[in-house]
């Protein structure tokens, strides 16, 4: 069945932007480092950080089939939605770039953060570097509704916009998804193992929704992802992930259907809100720099590895190889240099 879905995925428009697939690697230190509390769990990182285009990251997945459409539909625009430090809004400016479209990026200011380094650094630094025009929204306003409303003055001026909404999270984006599923089991296949299960993070519910669907589509199971939400209330997490992964699925496999409890999510490392640091997120993002060399963003990556790591504790995953989905996010932590430069301890 994975061959079958690669087949169906090859068939729509695509904007190669990934060099192949992304590596699976041991976090050999890191198990080291927990020593018994890990339970003998044997622990794994899939580096979706590790892609050559605007810093990499998930998003770029998602991103080459919308850039696939946009180009297939003639459009000379890409404009999408994102928070001021929105990963996928960077992303997109980077792939339109090189796919050789102009960009707008419609950014709310949704997270209650008002330092220097919040408002000019990180993200934002790079969305002004691959030449996107930025639109700063009201927290509360619609932006897909602003973004749709734009695509019209652009083409009340003769040129055409593609529109998609936050995380380029559409049934279609989540396709990348899918695909990354495939690639997983056939690189389980090539480990000679079987994960446990898929650990990530949720935001606009894309990523784990195109991996339920790419794992249903392909007869395994989708109740192997895990995801932590850091965006939406534990309760619509759930609803627009299944929603998501379900319409996801019409699109490769409409012959099949989720099966009961498809979507798994667990609220306990969201914290006050989106894009709130908390005090799990800083010392797991410490802990992978200092056991791997690896850096987690402090939004989405930090803090759904706190909750990785919790279960690892907790021996849910005792003498099982378990999978943790990288996505990236590295320049969020400049906008974040007050929170995670602080350490009183200044120890390992």
């Amino acid at each position: 069945m994975t061959t079958e879905l690669t087949t169906i995925l090859n068939r729509l428009p695509c904007f190669p932007l990934l060099d192949g697939p992304t590596p699976i690697q041991r976090l050999t230190r890191l198990e080291q480092m927990l020593g018994d509390a890990a339970g003998g769990a044997r622990l794994w990182v899939k580096r979706d950080d590790f892609m050559a285009v605007g810093g990499g990251g998930n998003k770029l997945r998602k991103l080459q089939y919308l850039i696939g459409e946009a180009l297939a539909r003639g459009c000379d625009t890409f404009v999408t939605t994102g928070g001021l430090q929105s990963n996928h809004a960077r992303q997109s400016a980077a792939a339109a770039a090189r796919a050789g479209l102009a960009c707008e990026l419609m950014l709310s200011d949704v997270v209650p953060l008002h330092d220097q380094a919040y408002r000019t650094n990180g993200n934002l630094l790079l969305d002004d570097l691959f030449g996107a025009t930025v639109h700063h929204l009201a927290g509360d306003a619609n932006a897909l509704a602003a973004a749709q409303a734009r695509a019209d003055d652009l083409g009340r001026e003769g040129r055409k916009a593609y529109v998609v909404g936050s995380g380029g999270s559409s049934p279609l984006g989540s396709l990348g998804y899918a695909a990354c599923a495939a690639e997983v089991l056939e690189q389980e296949s090539a480990l000679g193992l079987r994960f446990e299960a898929l650990v990530l993070p949720n935001g606009s519910a894309g990523t784990h929704a195109g991996l339920a669907a790419g794992l249903s589509a392909a007869g395994d199971d989708p109740r192997r992802v895990l995801s932590f939400t850091v965006l939406a209330p534990l309760d619509k997490a759930l609803t627009d992930t299944r929603a998501l992964a379900a319409a996801s699925l019409r699109l490769v496999a409409p012959e099949r259907s989720l099966p009961e409890g498809a979507i798994l999510i667990d609220g306990s490392q969201r914290g006050d809100a989106y894009g709130l640091p908390t005090t799990a997120m800083v010392d797991a993002v410490r802990l992978m720099a200092r056991s791997e060399g690896l850096l987690l963003d402090p939004v989405y990556s930090g803090k759904a590895f706190a909750g990785f790591l919790d279960r690892a504790k907790s021996g849910a995953w005792r003498d099982r190889d378990v999978l943790y989905i990288m996505t990236g996010g590295v320049p969020g932590l400049f906008a974040y240099c007050d929170t995670l430069a602080s350490d009183p301890a200044g120890a390992r």
